[in-house]
């Protein structure tokens, strides 16, 4: 027997219906004789006809126990009764990316033993039936352990298949070095692609692609973030000094790529124009598949459908047609990317290649910078360009799905994103009452915060506690839900309307169980980000000498990927450190709640 059969019936539950369904269906036209019909039924040993209109569309169901209930007597009125006369109708049917689990869910709902499955041009495409799912459910719960259990194999098999999709992704750069004939970083790029789709092809072959839960979801997503960190480490080491320790380059190493792929942003490059611009563009690039890739694990991890429904702690806001947004996203950044370069060339930065660099930065919300002087003399045009772009990765992806769709925004996502306006422009104002700064840094910084881009023209450590304080607070809130930006993310702060009827005894049975679960997990990540930030912030106030003022906000831009710095991290800090706070970023990154669903599967 299966040592957890409980996880192998959810595991085969989550499979699709396409892969039990019988492909043999009868399907005849609405105006079949039934005598033809029985007799085809006899020819083809099958109990079911799958009535169709003139356009091929299944209209209705006919059971041979229909023909013959409904023709008393056959010698005389099949002559004359057609299929459209004895039909059940209106006929049920399931999409061909439905579960086994949604097939069983609609057969209890409708009474029902049998569902037509459906292709996405309402084509019947195969039948599923309640005594096959039933067979699958006692052969789940019957079949011997096997080495790799179920859910690994799924885990496995999508983050095989996520990995090879970022190694793809990575010979954009490594296309861009050899053009640029930086054979340098194309070795370290090429490397890292190689072992990308190397590590996702065993992956593969020892595991499956197939749904998965919540709980199994948030280990892809940890698993993803951190081989991708891991595996990027490998042009950094191409590239930094040779003088140093294999323990100090790896720290190094991995705290530079973490904060690329997390959009951290935090930098240990003081004079990145030293960099090549292949390398420049490399990290750049790094930030915005790890921005935009949340998009590519959320189809792979959450399909089908129905599926994302359940996805209230990693989305908010609209999420239907996710494929079509998926598709849709990657174009409409892709544009983004292309103005905000051009703008950026037009009214100043005459290379091309850093303008490139420096709005995938900006719009994937990462704050890496081509050169630490591209950001001095900005005239005021190019504030708002870059201020405009890093509102643009703070929103929800499906705002603009639905402002280039020319659809109405669901009350939620409209909602949503009033009142991250709201609190962005309350703070700026007090920001510029309270930091010194002229209004348009003051702006500029505000901005930087609240949408965890984490640009900035200089160390910030000179900032009083008040103005420190506003932008700690900023990068805590974060974005909006389902956007590239980090922090607790505004749509959680809707959560909190629920809290006082949690604290009262009376009240608290009232609230719906989804409601309570959501509250819970937004009072942890709340709770979380201070007192992890407090945490590291005494660490690196004790090994930097410096003040924790400055240390707490160092901390609370790892944590909330925020990226802003007061100077504190640099190539000196110890490697250990490095290396922690790299992993508190891919933590950022996920808002923490990833990693709770994996220790308190209850809350997913």
């Amino acid at each position: 027997m299966s040592t957890n059969p409980e996880r192998a019936v959810s595991y085969v539950l989550n499979k699709y219906v396409t892969n039990y369904m019988d492909k043999d269906v009868l399907l005849l036209g609405q105006h079949t004789l039934t005598r033809e019909a029985a007799r085809m039924l006899r020819h083809y040993e099958t109990d079911d006809i799958i009535v169709t209109d003139e356009n091929n569309l299944p209209v209705g169901i006919v059971t041979d126990e229909d023909i013959l209930s409904k023709v008393s007597d056959v010698t005389v009125y099949a002559e004359a009764t057609t299929l459209k006369d004895i039909m059940s109708t209106p006929l049920i049917t399931i999409n061909e990316k439905s579960t086994l689990q949604d097939a069983l869910h609609k057969m209890r709902d409708n009474n029902i033993r049998k569902l037509p499955v459906l292709s996405k041009k309402n084509q019947v495409i195969g039948m599923i039936f309640q005594s096959v799912i039933a067979n699958v459910i006692r052969d789940a719960t019957a079949t011997a352990p096997r080495l790799l259990s179920p859910p690994v194999k799924a885990v496995l098999g999508n983050l095989g298949f996520v990995l090879q999709f970022a190694g793809v992704l990575l010979l954009v750069p490594a296309i861009v070095a050899t053009l640029l004939e930086d054979t340098t970083t194309a070795t370290g790029i090429y490397l890292t692609t190689v072992l990308l789709l190397v590590t996702g092809f065993f992956l593969n072959s020892y595991g499956e692609k197939s749904s998965l839960n919540l709980q199994q979801a948030s280990i892809l997503v940890f698993s993803s973030l951190f081989l991708l960190s891991l595996f990027g480490t490998v042009p950094y080491l191409y590239v930094l000094p040779s003088d140093e320790t294999n323990i100090e380059m790896f720290g190094n190493a991995f705290f530079s790529s973490a904060a690329g792929f997390t959009t951290g942003g935090i930098s240990l490059f003081e004079e990145p124009e030293k960099l090549s611009q292949s390398f420049t563009f490399f990290r750049s690039y790094t930030q915005l598949v790890g921005g935009m890739s949340f998009i590519y694990l959320v189809i792979t991890a959450f399909y089908p459908e129905s599926k994302l429904q359940s996805m209230r702690g990693f989305i908010s806001g609209r999420t239907l047609h996710m494929k079509e947004l998926f598709s849709t996203i990657t174009v409409i950044f892709s544009i983004y990317i292309v103005i905000v370069a051009f703008l950026l060339y037009l009214f100043g930065e005459g290379n091309i290649i850093d303008n490139f660099s420096l709005a995938m930065s900006t719009l994937a919300t990462g704050g890496f910078i081509p050169t630490s002087t591209i950001l001095d003399g900005l005239v005021w045009q190019e504030h708002i360009i870059l201020m405009g772009a890093m509102v643009l990765g703070a929103l929800p992806f499906t705002f603009h799905y639905a402002f280039v769709r020319k659809k109405f925004l669901s009350p939620k996502l409209g909602k949503e994103v009033l009142v991250y306006f709201a609190i962005l422009g309350s703070a700026t104002i007090l920001f510029m009452s309270t930091s010194g700064l002229d209004p348009m840094q003051s702006a500029f910084y505000s901005v930087s915060a609240s949408t965890t881009a984490g640009l900035q023209q200089e160390s910030l450590a000179g900032l009083n506690g008040g103005a420190h304080s506003i932008l700690i607070i900023l990068m805590f809130i974060g974005g909006c839900g389902f956007s590239t930006a980090g922090g607790l993310k505004i749509f959680r702060l809707f959560h909190l309307k629920n809290a006082k009827a949690f604290l009262s005894k009376a009240k608290r049975a009232e609230l719906p169980h989804q409601a309570k679960k959501e509250l819970i997990s937004t009072l942890i990540i709340l709770a979380l980000f201070p007192i992890i930030s407090t945490i590291v912030g005494a660490h690196l106030a004790a090994i930097e000498n410096v003040p924790f003022q400055d240390a707490f906000f160092e901390a609370a831009g790892v944590i909330t990927t925020g990226g802003l710095s007061a100077g504190v991290i640099d190539i000196d800090t110890d490697p250990a450190t490095k290396i922690i706070l790299g992993f508190l970023m891919i933590f950022g990154r996920l808002e923490i709640i990833a990693i709770i669903y994996i220790f308190v599967p209850k809350l997913s």
